[in-house]
Formats: C-alpha cells, structure tokens, sequence
C-alpha cells in the first residue's frame, strides 16, 4: 500500500512585495504657483513651531524665511513679535527685495531681511533660509569652531559649511549680509561666530532639518570635548558617509517625521 504524505503544517513563505507597491513619500510636484505658495508657507509655519518645541528660540531673535515660487525676489518670514509656537500660515508676512511688507499685517524683524534676503540672491537655488540664536549653536560659535566629524550626524556638514570669523553687532545693513553670503558660499551652513547658526536648503523642510540637526551636533560635539577627547572619523569615511547623508532630498526625508508630529498635534497652524 501507498503511504499518503501528511500536510507538514507550515504555510508557504511570504512573497516579496514588489519594491514599486510600497510607499515611499518623496517632495510633491505641485501645479501651480499658489499651491506651491501654500505648502511652503505652511511648511514654514511649522518649522518655527517645531523650533519652539526645540529650544530653538530667544525673544524676537530669529527667523526662517522661504522664497516665495512666483515673485521670487520675495519672501515670506515669520511676524516680528509673534511666539514661534503660536505662528500660523496665513500670519506670515511676505516682504519684497528692499525689506518692504508686500503682504500681510507684522512687521519684520530687520535683521531677517537684512542676512537673508541677501543670501537669497546670492544663492538662486536656494528656497529657505534658517537662522535662530540655539543654546548650542551659540555655545559652538562663541569658540569659533566648526562641527567636527565625530558622528554620523555631523558628517553630514563635514567640509560643506564654513565659519563667519566676524562678529559686529546686530545686523541691520545689507553689506554685513552680502559677507555672510559670501562666507557661506556654496555650503549647506555657516557658523556666526558670536551668534549662532544659519542653515539653507532647497525647501523649508530641508533647511529645518539641517538646523535642527545641526543644533545636535553642536551639543554632541561640546559634551564629548567636556568628556574627554572624542575621536574624529577618518577623512575618507567622512566623506563617504556626507555624499550618502547630506543632501537635501535626505534632509527632506528626515524632516517627515517631524513634519507630521506638528501638523497632526497642531493643526490649527496651517489656518
């Protein structure tokens, strides 16, 4: 007689999910000047509430602006005098390229128009600028140095960002913004020494992100000097790891997390 085999039990092993059914968010495409307007302002407001939740303000120190897609020697800015955790989309102030509300009922904090309208200019690829007086930020910067390729995170910054070896005041002129411009050139930051830091990116989400992360790596750098002596990434491995980590599009990805933490807990920012 023929032995029938018994069922063993066990299912088939689950098939692999083909890569292009699964969702993977990436910047939206938007279609018109208006839609884009509305994103990056309420991108905007939310980057200064989740700045607020970070520490990363002090008093009426501090702004992030954003081009504005159509008028794009225009940009929108935060209310001068309105708490970062409390700014909505439809409160920020669009001003023109000579620092002149165009739209919108605040006034500006000069400052803001005076460093980042000009490094808006020189840099026309730029989207969003991000500039607040950060505990840590400010602590790097009065020792005049740069971040350091201690971590993963900071090799992100490693040789592209430089160091503004000046501090004269409270910038009010457009000649100290166009040499903050200038220091900055090319890279994604630029340490104000005195003052703090100031990133960029290709979209409001970026450049947060790249403060955001920023500011840790300061704070990282300073513990581990108080701790002892940290030691440095190799150059190449440093390298490496900035070309796999350090553009814009992977800021853009950091940032989603946060993003969706503050419009879903606060969602009256987008109004």
């Amino acid at each position: 007689m023929t032995e029938i085999p018994q069922p063993s039990g066990q299912r088939p092993a689950p098939a692999p999910i083909p890569v292009d059914r699964l969702h993977f968010a990436l910047p939206p495409v938007h279609a018109t000047p208006a839609e884009e307007r509305r994103h990056r302002k309420e991108r905007l407001a939310g980057a200064l509430r989740l700045f607020a939740r970070s520490g990363c303000e002090e008093g009426v120190s501090g702004h992030i602006s954003a081009r504005d897609p159509e008028f794009e020697d225009c940009y929108w800015v935060n209310p001068f005098g309105v708490p970062f955790a409390r700014v909505t989309a439809g409160e920020l102030v669009m001003v023109n390229g000579d620092g002149q509300v165009v739209e919108g009922r605040y006034h500006v904090n000069q400052a803001a128009f005076a460093v980042h309208a000009q490094v808006h200019r020189a840099r026309p690829e730029v989207v969003a600028v991000a500039h607040t007086h950060s505990v840590h930020g400010r602590a790097l910067a009065a020792l005049g140095d740069l971040i350091e390729p201690y971590t993963q995170e900071a090799c992100a910054f490693f040789e592209n960002h430089a160091l503004f070896d000046a501090y004269t005041g409270v910038v009010v002129d457009a000649e100290e913004g166009r040499r903050i411009a200038a220091a900055l050139g090319p890279y994604k930051a630029v340490i104000l020494r005195n003052h703090g830091l100031l990133t960029v990116g290709d979209s409001v989400d970026a450049a947060a992100w790249w403060f955001l992360s920023m500011e840790r790596c300061s704070e990282v750098q300073l513990a581990a000097r108080a701790a002892g002596k940290p030691v440095l990434i190799e150059r190449r491995d440093a390298v490496a790891t900035r070309d796999q980590l350090g553009s814009d599009l992977v800021a853009w990805i950091n940032y989603q997390p946060l993003w969706h933490q503050i419009s879903e807990s606060e969602p009256e920012l987008l109004s």
